[in-house]
């Protein structure tokens, strides 16, 4: 762990202390809140579609928990705009590790995935694929 990794932890660092795209999104498209059962986080996403309906316009969302699961949906409000729901859902938690940078003890990838499966099941819940009430990444 050398410099890189540095750089990754403040990068973690700024997104939890200035989370972007924090807020409820009026007018999303798709919403839906999931739990960290584990350590306490939870996670609310509100994807907002362009016209065509399944490119993703607009993320924002809101929750409470660790740096990493904050940080992480943070993130990856940013990393989904512009990206097609059959993208996101083939997304998996290796695409988070290398987004978030930095190597997590198997506690830790539950709360950096934890917005990641959130906004996946708020597709498939969309898609009809899935009906469920509540995330969680037990």
């Amino acid at each position: 762990m050398g410099l890189g990794a540095d750089m990754y932890r403040q990068q973690i660092l700024d997104h939890y202390k200035n989370p972007r795209n924090y807020g409820e999104l009026e007018d999303a498209d798709i919403e839906h809140v999931g739990e960290n059962p584990m350590c306490g986080d939870t996670i609310k996403m509100f994807v907002k579609l362009a016209d065509d309906g399944v490119t993703i316009e607009y993320v924002s969302f809101v929750g409470d928990g660790c740096a990493i699961s904050q940080a992480s949906a943070s993130m990856l409000s940013k990393e989904l705009q512009g990206r097609s729901l059959e993208s996101v859902e083939a997304m998996d938690r290796d695409d988070i590790v290398e987004m978030l940078g930095v190597e997590l003890s198997p506690m830790r990838i539950k709360c950096a995935v934890l917005a990641e499966k959130v906004v996946q099941d708020a597709i498939a819940i969309h898609n009809g694929e899935i009906e469920i009430d509540e995330t969680t990444t037990e």
